[in-house]
């Protein structure tokens, strides 16, 4: 899943940033709801990723079963803050 496609999918653009509120939290609550139902694990982290990216992203306990899903979770959160440090220097 690319992150573009499923912004557009879950509020209907890829500029986040032009998004009025409610059209957040309506987006939001789908792309919850949608994680919640996913069985495909590939989609699942995909989804969870993005709400981990919007801060709306559910703990790694309740988020997955599997140690190496959580592992991989770990790896994610681990890459973000480095790129989000590098785009501050």
């Amino acid at each position: 899943m690319d992150f573009d496609q499923l912004l557009v999918r879950f509020f209907g653009t890829d500029d986040f940033t032009t998004l009025p509120p409610e059209r957040i939290v309506t987006g939001v609550e789908a792309l919850r709801l949608q994680f919640g139902l996913e069985k495909d694990s590939g989609r699942r982290f995909a989804l969870w990723c993005l709400m981990y990216m919007l801060d709306v992203a559910p703990d790694l306990d309740d988020a997955f079963e599997d140690e190496d899903d959580r592992e991989a979770a770990r790896d994610f959160m681990d890459a973000a803050a480095r790129e989000m440090s590098e785009d501050e220097d």
